[in-house]
């Protein structure tokens, strides 16, 4: 039986008089790559913010590993085990690709009080290479992470979630602005990756899209208007109206 990691029960976000999340459900399993996809100003990534913590839900409930999260804050979500990138890059540009991996890790691996430099951390070292293993980034290792190439910037930006050994991973477009080499090296990355986690994509590429996930939400306006396999998202004629362009 598939094991949910996250699951979201009927979350609703709003800004006023917008309803941006409007009652969604969805449940990540280890093991899947769970697509959301929409337009601009569906309410992917708010609802990305909702689960990661950055937001709080007006209704609705989270839960992880048996626990309810839903007041939890971003750090005790993240030391529980998610994971999270962002529309932008966001890593330590003048860092080695190293110790950018070492630093998040260290969030993870505390030592208060201690004189000792903190590149002698064994732990947060260790889960540094570990994490640059995963995402093929260990030739990279001493490089200036401002440097790297845009897509390996982007690896280099999960590789510090992997550092902090999560279970989810909430991913916001991590192949903008790639070119067709860089994307398919992310979608492999992806693909080795999900085995022992559960992915939530928010993405526009559908080419990628429908190569790599295994579940894909549809949402328009807020709402959730089609669930399924790629396939049925495919055959769905209330997405190929709404979204996918098409209208037979």
């Amino acid at each position: 039986m598939t094991q949910t990691l996250l699951s979201a029960k009927n979350i609703t976000r709003r800004f006023g008089g917008l309803t941006a999340i409007d009652h969604v459900s969805l449940d990540l399993k280890k093991g899947a790559v769970h697509a959301v996809i929409g337009t601009n100003g569906a309410g992917k990534s708010t609802l990305v913010s909702v689960l990661s913590g950055e937001l709080a839900p007006n209704e609705g409930h989270i839960f992880m590993g048996g626990h309810d999260i839903t007041a939890w804050p971003q750090p005790r979500r993240a030391r529980a085990g998610m994971g999270r990138s962002y529309q932008r890059t966001t890593i330590f540009p003048s860092l080695t690709v190293h110790e950018n991996c070492r630093v998040t890790a260290q969030a993870r691996h505390q030592y208060f009080w201690s004189w000792g430099a903190a590149r002698r951390c064994q732990a947060s070292s260790e889960a540094a290479d570990h994490a640059l293993a995963l995402a093929g980034l260990e030739k990279e290792r001493d490089r200036v992470a401002g440097l790297l190439s845009h897509g390996a910037k982007r690896q280099l930006e999960i590789a510090m979630s992997l550092a902090t050994h999560p279970s989810v991973l909430l991913l916001d477009e991590p192949l903008a602005g790639m070119g067709p080499e860089e994307t398919e090296r992310m979608l492999s990355l992806l693909d080795s990756l999900k085995a022992e986690h559960a992915i939530l994509l928010v993405e526009h590429d559908m080419d990628a899209v429908f190569k790599i996930s295994d579940e894909i939400t549809v949402m328009v306006n807020g709402a959730v208007i089609a669930h399924g396999d790629p396939a049925a998202i495919r055959a769905d004629p209330l997405v190929q109206t709404a979204y996918l362009g098409e209208d037979e």
